[in-house]
């Protein structure tokens, strides 16, 4: 009885034994527990059993036999299977802290830059994928725009499609084409006739120069030399005065020609063109109208009467604006060249006739300013 109890006492307590006899830790693994689970079940079986001790003095090879032990040998401690048992799972640590991170960013996004770095790049892209569409969207109205005028151009001009004519409006127009082209030809023969007369001055006024330098060379025609080179100083002031009425006359004309009148047929081209998109789309109109009456059909007829309606405004706008500007062009033409054709008469009879005061009084009457002699030659660090 007291061998069974001691080694009922032995068979309980927990001391590891490793190889040299000495108490230490054995590795946890798996495989404990597999054991204490199977004696759970079945029950040890102490007949197969032996125990082994590396202590000194003990039996020879340390294996001590265990047929004679009856009975049960080791009994069940369930705190032992507690304390080996792992702990309870707990709540997920990484789940809170990734949850309170990303509660953190989305209250604190400008302390986190790559987040606003991405969301302005997301909205950079959409930006760019939005003006691409635009872009798209122009360039395919342009076409469709093109090939209907393009198509309107050719019916025009073979006969086969019929146009929008103002014939008051397109006459005032002829009429404007036919005085620029006029106008344009004074222009060219004005500008002419001032560089032929500013040669001529020139002339003048070097053969004045030389009449002087003889006059002073020359006792004996000093006098005559001296009255000439009077003469064609006089000439040459003279010509200076008729030079800068000239000179106003074609600045004017050429503001008139290739401004004024420039504006107002800029103005006519973009009328010809709404001209243009208006009847081609007002054909587009009539044949859809003409052809069969479907859902589909009744669409485009919608489509078409749509755009059909926005170029017939802005041809009606530009019809209207062509109008006014030819009206007021003409009252402005008709002033500007009552003032300059009353001057380049009355700057051409002074200086023939030889009157300079008429002349002088001339040019003060229509204020025109002379330039002094030698500002159209550039200067010396212009010549460099």
């Amino acid at each position: 009885m007291m061998a069974d109890s001691i080694m009922s006492k032995a068979a309980t307590m927990e001391i590891p034994i490793n190889s040299n006899g000495d108490t230490g830790t054995l590795p946890e693994d798996d495989s404990l527990e597999q054991d204490l689970q199977q004696v759970m079940v079945s029950g040890p079986n102490l007949n197969e059993t032996s125990i082994v001790s590396g202590g000194y003095g003990g039996p020879a090879g340390g294996i001590i036999p265990t047929s004679t032990i009856k009975g049960p040998a080791v009994r069940f401690n369930p705190e032992y299977l507690d304390r080996r048992r792992a702990p309870a799972p707990g709540p997920d640590i990484r789940m809170k802290s990734s949850q309170s991170a990303a509660s953190r960013l989305a209250q604190h996004p400008d302390q986190h830059p790559g987040l606003s770095n991405n969301n302005t790049g997301n909205s950079t892209e959409e930006v760019s994928r939005g003006v691409a569409v635009e872009k798209l969207d122009s360039v395919k109205k342009w076409g469709i725009n093109t090939y209907k005028c393009t198509k309107q151009m050719f019916s025009e001009r073979f006969g086969r499609g019929s146009r929008t004519v103002d014939l008051e409006l397109e006459a005032q127009i002829d009429v404007l084409r036919e005085t620029k082209n006029k106008y344009e030809h004074i222009l060219r023969l004005a500008t002419a006739l001032t560089s032929h007369f500013q040669s001529m001055v020139q002339t003048q006024q070097a053969l004045g120069d030389t009449f002087t330098d003889l006059s002073q060379k020359s006792p004996e025609l000093q006098d005559e030399f001296g009255y000439n080179a009077e003469t064609q100083k006089l000439l040459c002031k003279n010509g200076e005065a008729l030079l800068g009425a000239i000179s106003f006359f074609v600045s004017s004309i050429d503001t008139l020609v290739n401004k004024t009148m420039e504006d107002t047929l800029l103005t006519i081209k973009l009328y010809e063109n709404a001209r243009l998109e208006f009847d081609a789309y007002r054909s587009d109109l009539e044949e859809l109208s003409l052809g069969p009456r479907d859902a589909a059909t009744m669409v485009r007829i919608e489509m078409a009467q749509h755009d059909y309606q926005i170029h017939r405004d802005k041809y009606e706008r530009l019809r209207s604006d062509v109008t006014i500007k030819l009206k007021f062009l003409e009252e402005n033409k008709v002033k500007v060249m009552h003032k300059q054709l009353l001057l380049f008469h009355n700057a051409i009879s002074a200086y023939f006739a030889g009157n300079q005061e008429q002349l002088e009084q001339t040019l003060i009457q229509f204020n025109v300013k002379l330039k002094p002699p030698g500002s159209d030659k550039p200067s010396w660090l212009e010549e460099q």
